[in-house]
């Protein structure tokens, strides 16, 4: 098969034809899930088998040496219940049962405590830090607390090297990178969650048109759209979709657009390989890191989702003006659908000095509750749980660390489903199957996970006390004339 390209730069088709065969790594990729056709009468055990990922050797650990992999199933987790946390008691993760787990807090908050304020006293947080290091064993043989005090420590001495973060995956294949964020889908739902959510949403909202056009914030590896365009073709009332065009917003630079590219090769020869007329765009933003409209090609006819998906703070283009940008377009293009998926729980309002403090203690807090969880379904020290605590949450720590260093004493945290709100996007109710299937989902792993109705068109999943992360749907109103094709 053939995927044939437009504008080397940012356009992909999937060159579909009815003989297409493929071997793409995305080929075998999706949730055997069969999307809008489960109802809630159907049995529900059967549907919790049928929602266990079956990720094929060809997908994203296509590449990837065997020993990567070691152990990871989802047959590994617990079946005993749906919402997984129905009157579960309050519990604070990470319980330090060691007078050197204590230490260890202690030091990372003194260290955190010496950049903070007016006072910065780089020197001595590299002095706490340096005491930090020798108590911690190797990353391999350290213990749950010690692991994730190693990477706060890391994330601290990358902001006392010329003040800026380190890339913490340089020299690591993508192909890896890749590979670890889909053994986290496997150990837990804290980014399917979003994902299932916001594609059951989109589904129901554009199922029925002829052209759909998604706006993707920050697309990553397209893991979130295969699943989406598989069910496109599965639509039990009526047929896909004539044509569906997925546009990449990157920010410019250019290791972000090759990896972008790579992503839309591969969601192509996705496309192609299930018989799904599709292309592939890239939009960037602009030196101020905005979103612009003018940038954004749309035509007659095609139904607008914009997807603002924020789950890794280290992108640089994650800045609240750069979001904001992004969604406010999201009005002027009329876009049936606006999906937002955020984190929980951070700071909404200004933290005066010793902000950063705050926002440190706060981060070690939310990334304590994800150990907590990992922990308690996958305790086994393997390569698998080391991938995802390296590739995954690593940079992860150390984007979150180093904008709560850079956040104003001043800066308000948006929270961008009150942000909408107050934006006068309307409020899109989530249906009865979207609830059932988050619901579902946490059923596939250990007991602790449950998801909470905020709003008639907002989920949260949380962790035991703890809410790790949202997904909202809206609408703009009154959709303007665009251009012909």
């Amino acid at each position: 098969m053939d995927v044939a390209m437009a504008n080397a730069a940012d356009l992909y088709y999937s060159g579909y034809n009815a003989a297409a065969t493929s071997n793409v790594g995305w080929l075998n990729w999706s949730p055997a899930i069969g999307w809008l056709s489960i109802s809630p009468e159907e049995d529900i055990h059967d549907e919790k088998e049928a929602m266990a990922w079956q990720y094929s050797d060809d997908y994203a650990l296509a590449r990837s040496s065997p020993e990567m992999l070691d152990h990871w199933s989802s047959s590994n987790v617990s079946e005993k219940t749906l919402s997984s946390a129905e009157g579960t008691p309050a519990e604070e993760p990470l319980q330090l049962s060691s007078d050197k787990g204590i230490r260890l807090i202690h030091l990372l908050t003194a260290a955190a405590e010496a950049l903070a304020g007016d006072q910065k006293s780089h020197e001595l947080s590299k002095v706490i830090l340096a005491r930090l290091k020798e108590l911690l064993p190797s990353p391999a043989s350290g213990s749950n607390m010690e692991r994730l005090a190693g990477h706060f420590a890391k994330a601290l001495n990358c902001l006392l090297v010329d003040g800026e973060a380190e890339d913490n995956c340089s020299g690591i294949e993508t192909t890896a990178i890749t590979a670890a964020s889909h053994l986290l889908q496997d150990m837990s739902p804290y980014v399917n969650f979003g994902h299932f959510t916001a594609n059951q949403a989109i589904v129901e909202a554009v199922g029925g048109e002829r052209r759909v056009h998604i706006v993707d914030f920050d697309i990553m590896e397209g893991a979130q759209w295969a699943p989406l365009l598989q069910a496109f073709m599965s639509l039990k009332n009526g047929p896909p979709p004539s044509h569906v065009k997925i546009t990449a917003v990157t920010a410019g630079r250019k290791s972000a657009s090759t990896a972008v590219q790579e992503t839309g090769r591969m969601l192509a020869a996705f496309a192609a390989s299930i018989g799904l007329p599709f292309s592939f765009a890239q939009c960037r933003l602009d030196r101020d890191g905005c979103f612009r409209p003018a940038a954004l090609k749309v035509l007659r006819g095609e139904a607008i989702v914009f997807n603002c998906a924020l789950h890794a703070p280290h992108h640089h283009h994650h800045s609240p003006a750069s979001i904001r940008s992004f969604l406010a377009s999201a009005a002027e293009f009329g876009a049936r659908l606006v999906t937002v998926v955020e984190e929980e729980g951070r700071a909404t309002a200004a933290v005066g000095k010793g902000g950063f403090l705050v926002g440190f203690m706060e981060e070690l807090q939310r990334y304590s509750t994800l150990w907590d969880a990992l922990e308690a379904g996958f305790p086994k020290q393997s390569k698998a749980r080391e991938m995802v605590e390296n590739l995954v949450f690593g940079p992860r720590i150390a984007g979150a660390v180093e904008e709560a260093f850079r956040r104003r004493e001043d800066e308000v945290t948006e929270c961008w489903s009150e942000w909408m709100a107050a934006a006068d996007f309307q409020k899109v109710s989530l249906s009865f199957f979207n609830q059932w299937q988050a619901k579902l989902l946490l059923g596939l792993f250990n007991e602790g996970y449950r998801v909470e109705e905020e709003a008639p068109n907002k989920l949260i999943l949380g962790w035991k006390s703890r809410r790790l992360v949202s997904a909202s749907v809206w609408s703009a109103q009154s959709p303007p004339a665009v251009a012909d094709d």
